[in-house]
């Protein structure tokens, strides 16, 4: 199947094109550009990092911006996911949406009124299990902004995902409660190197 991908340059739009990348054909990155730090549905921090990621992967990259109010930046949504299936005669978009269903089901309205297939692979993940498969697969996955009890800047923002700050993680998750691979927003990620990228970026 010839998909597109939502793309957000962090760990799970590009951990979930990875699995889908198996068996079907990516075609297009589709990132947002929200003026809203606080949107709803996109990742904002260091979004600009995706235009490096695209050249890295070698696969084109649609940008749409939007302002990032409430349920309305999901016309600009829609409006970009028609123009990459015009464009990019893609079949289906792929979500790195792993429990958010506030995101997975307003992606999948889009999906259907457009006749398009939505794929989330990491869909119902365990978070853990996330983070260390991130590593297995040779991910390098960088730490850019945090935003929880427990998470203190200094130690962690640019701090790469390894075996052991997957340790750390799991453990003040425990202690203070957050989701371990963030699934709250507590913090954000960008990838600087994936099995799909020809060569690393540099950090």
């Amino acid at each position: 199947m010839r998909l597109g991908v939502l793309f957000s340059g962090g760990k799970d739009s590009n951990y979930a094109m990875f699995k889908a990348s198996k068996s079907n054909n990516i075609k297009v990155l589709i990132s947002i550009f929200s003026e809203n730090e606080d949107s709803y549905m996109f990742h904002t921090q260091d979004i600009e990092n995706v235009k490096v990621q695209s050249k890295k992967l070698k696969i084109p990259l649609l940008i749409k911006k939007t302002k990032g109010i409430k349920e309305k930046e999901l016309i600009d949504l829609k409006e970009a996911v028609k123009e990459a299936k015009e464009k990019f005669k893609i079949e289906g978009i792929v979500t790195g949406a792993i429990a958010s269903n506030y995101q997975a089901s307003r992606v999948k309205q889009i999906c259907d009124e457009l006749n398009l297939e939505s794929v989330n692979p990491l869909w119902g993940y365990d978070q853990l299990t996330l983070l260390k498969e991130l590593v297995e697969n040779n991910f390098k996955v960088k730490i850019v902004k945090v935003a929880a009890d427990g998470l203190e800047e200094e130690k962690w923002i640019g701090k790469i995902i390894d075996k052991e700050a997957i340790e750390g993680l799991d453990r003040l998750s425990k202690k203070y409660g957050f989701n371990v691979a963030f699934e709250g927003g507590e913090a954000e990620t960008i990838v600087i190197g994936s099995p799909m990228f020809k060569t690393f970026i540099k950090e």
